[in-house]
């Protein structure tokens, strides 16, 4: 497999690009996170192991400006901080996986081949259906060019219809999704929040992103709008 490493501590880079060609992969190095950007997108790699912390753009920025420009080379990430904070804003930015500094050259390894084998797939850091987008990482929605302020559990349900757009997701699933294990609520509270997203997200007298389906639950639509929003 073709392999960017992307890491600025020399020693580090140099170990890894050795270990990796021994295996017998094509190895290149980026040592700044600018580099890294135009070898990613100039060259069909097969996977990125990115480390975070770089000078210029750190692998966060980099990630996100990668997927932004729909390159969906999967990407290791790399970092020496243990913070579950950190893991999460790696995988909010688009990464694929990560390993936390010190590691195992044969977990590195074993990550990197189960990542070849899942292959590149798009995924987006930030969701779109329609007009409507949402990041996950600043937990901002906006429809068209106004941004819609959520409650926390409002912005977990459109999430969920997000990543699922246009399937029918039945009350227990939302429930199982948005709500936890413990939660001794009817199914009433869905509908419940349905209306409160739904008075946030559509516009007065618009057609409603969020449908009905009568007997099964509610479905996210990609409604294309008609004017200025």
């Amino acid at each position: 497999m073709r392999v960017l490493v992307v890491e600025d501590e020399v020693r580090t880079a140099a170990l890894l690009q050795r270990g990796l060609r021994e295996e017998g992969h094509r190895v290149e190095v980026a040592a700044n996170g600018l580099d890294a950007m135009w070898q990613a997108v100039a060259h069909p790699y097969d996977v990125i192991v990115l480390d975070v912390m770089l000078p210029g753009l750190d692998g966060f920025e980099v990630c996100r400006r990668l997927r932004a420009r729909d390159c969906w080379t999967p990407v290791l990430m790399l970092t020496a901080r243990d913070a579950v904070g950190d893991r999460v804003h790696g995988l909010d930015a688009g990464a694929d996986d990560y390993l936390t500094k010190p590691f195992s050259f044969a977990e590195l390894l074993a990550r990197l081949r189960a990542l070849i084998r899942r292959g590149a797939q798009e995924r987006p850091a930030v969701l779109s259906v329609g007009d409507l987008r949402l990041d996950p990482a600043s937990r901002r929605v906006w429809r068209g060019e106004r941004e819609r302020p959520l409650s926390p559990k409002e912005f977990a349900l459109l999430e969920l219809f997000m990543r699922h757009p246009g399937d029918v997701l039945s009350r227990t699933k939302i429930l199982e999704h948005v709500w936890d294990f413990a939660y001794a609520g009817g199914s009433n509270v869905v509908d419940q929040y349905v209306a409160y997203l739904r008075r946030k997200i559509d516009e007065p007298g618009a057609e409603s992103h969020l449908e009905t389906v009568r007997g099964a639950g509610y479905r996210l639509r990609a409604v294309v709008p008609s004017g200025g929003g």
